[in-house]
């Protein structure tokens, strides 16, 4: 009995701990990655604009090859929106919200069910006229206790992953 008294306490002290640790973990998550691709701006945002394409670059669809995805309007439009569901990477969907053509689309994200949308963006910016800069980024908050993952997620390395891929499959155009 001693036995499990002592580990029902150390468990509820485990638990209370990461309880304690999120009060004072940051409420918001954020990532971002950056590019220069050897491509023109049109070329570089006529492919990004179209969100079916981030299968081609994006590291969340190579975790996971049975992910279910479901399309909602035209691609590469306002309105536009690619829901998935996956038991690796979760469930979600993508609203393109704004595009200014050859140098933002804006997208809302919402992650599992989520209300409010994180809010992500590919910006593209000439650097000179065979040369693009791209960033990718996503910001949005995350409730607590759920804060306690940003310790062991960095969301960074993924958009920078993505980014690299992006222009790996660009360049090879």
């Amino acid at each position: 009995m001693r036995i499990i008294k002592t580990l029902l306490i150390a468990i509820i002290s485990i638990i209370a701990l990461i309880l304690i640790v999120a009060l004072f973990l940051p409420k918001t998550f954020s990532g971002e990655g950056v590019v220069i691709i050897n491509k023109p701006v049109n070329e570089v945002f006529s492919y990004v604009k179209q969100i079916k394409n981030q299968e081609n670059y994006g590291v969340w669809f190579k975790m996971d090859n049975n992910i279910t995805k479901e399309y909602s309007g035209e691609d590469g439009t306002v309105g536009f929106k690619y829901s998935w569901k996956s038991k690796k990477v979760g469930d979600g969907e993508q609203v393109i919200t704004k595009i200014e053509e050859n140098k933002r689309i804006e997208m809302d994200l919402f992650f599992n069910g989520e209300k409010e949308p994180a809010k992500s963006y590919i910006s593209t910016e000439p650097v000179d006229s065979t040369q693009t800069k791209v960033t990718w980024a996503v910001s949005g908050s995350i409730p607590y206790p759920f804060n306690i993952m940003c310790l062991f997620y960095d969301m960074n390395k993924d958009f920078k992953e993505g980014v690299q891929n992006l222009k790996t499959v660009l360049e090879k155009q």
